[in-house]
C-alpha cells in the first residue's frame, strides 16, 4: 500500500526558477499521486505517490524540466523519517538551524572532511545518514555556503529548511 511522503523540490521559486505551487500539485496528481498539498512557495509537497516513491521522484523531476525547461531536484522522505531527522538534529536550540535533506548518504571520510571545514561564518555541522543538519549563527542569508560547495565536498546535492517549517511539514503529512 503506498505511503504518504513529504517531497522536497530543490531550489523553485528563487533565481528564475518559477514554479507555482498550483501547477506543482496539478504535476503530481497527472502522475498519480493522491492526497496531494504544498506548503509555501518554496517546493515543499504533500503527496501519497503511486508505486515506488522513487520513481515518482524521477517522474516529477523529469515533468518539470520538460515544462519548465530547468532540472531540479526531488527527493522525498516518509513523515516519520523527516521526523526522525528533526529529532535528531543536534542544533534545536539554533536560531537557524536547518535540515539539508540530502539525494543519498555522503562518504564518511568526505562528511568528516566537510563538518571540519571552516567557511567563514561560524557555522556548525553534522551528517547523519542521507541529512546534513546546518546551524547558521548569523542566519542562512549570511553565508558563504552554497549548494555546489556541499555537491562538491560531500559528492551529493540537496535541499535545506529551517527546523520551523520542517516540523510543519511532519504535522501536515501526518494529519
Amino acid at each position: 500500500m503506498p505511503a504518504s511522503r513529504i517531497v522536497l523540490l530543490r531550489a523553485v521559486n528563487v533565481g528564475g526558477a518559477k514554479l507555482p505551487m498550483e501547477r506543482l500539485r496539478t504535476i503530481a496528481s497527472d502522475l498519480g499521486a493522491t492526497d496531494v498539498s504544498t506548503y509555501i512557495a518554496s517546493g515543499n509537497l504533500l503527496c501519497t505517490p503511486p508505486g515506488d516513491p522513487d520513481s515518482f521522484d524521477r517522474a516529477l523531476e523529469q515533468a518539470i524540466s520538460d515544462e519548465f525547461g530547468y532540472f531540479r531536484e526531488v527527493i522525498s522522505r516518509t513523515p516519520d523519517e523527516v521526523a526522525a531527522a528533526l529529532a535528531a538534529s543536534p542544533f534545536t536550540g539554533g536560531k537557524h538551524a536547518h535540515i539539508y535533506f540530502l539525494t543519498g548518504v555522503p562518504d564518511a571520510d568526505a562528511a568528516e572532511a566537510f563538518c571540519a571545514t571552516d567557511f567563514g561564518g561560524g557555522e556548525r555541522f553534522a551528517v547523519i545518514g542521507a541529512d546534513l543538519h546546518i546551524d547558521y549563527p548569523e542566519g542562512a542569508g549570511a553565508t558563504k555556503l552554497t549548494p555546489a560547495k556541499i555537491a562538491k565536498l560531500l559528492g551529493v546535492t540537496g535541499t535545506g529548511r529551517n527546523l520551523r517549517t520542517t516540523a510543519t511539514l511532519v504535522e501536515r503529512a501526518r494529519a
